[in-house]
């Protein structure tokens, strides 16, 4: 998710250098403006957590049943994002 969004952002001309950054201009840039639904920013952003509590703060670790969940959230974030790119004529590359 974090590498298509930095992929959409950059053929916009847009290069944060963080990944809260990527996650900010998405949402600033795609999701306020109305090309993407809200869904696909809250899946973005509950990635981004559950990567942040798996690298920095394990606790309890994610079940099969959670992965497999965000990993069907992060097939729809990038096929929706790939189609997006592609109707604006850019590569999805």
């Amino acid at each position: 998710m974090f590498y298509a969004a930095l992929g959409l952002l950059q053929a916009a001309g847009k290069v944060p250098g963080k990944h809260t950054g990527v996650i900010g201009l998405f949402d600033t840039e795609f999701v306020q403006k109305g090309a993407f639904p809200k869904e696909l920013s809250r899946d973005f952003h509950r990635a981004f957590e559950m990567r942040q509590k798996s690298d920095y703060r394990v606790t309890e670790p994610a079940t099969s049943e959670r992965a497999a969940e965000l990993l069907t959230r992060a097939e729809r974030f990038v096929a929706a994002l790939r189609e997006h790119l592609q109707n604006s004529g850019r590569s999805a590359e």
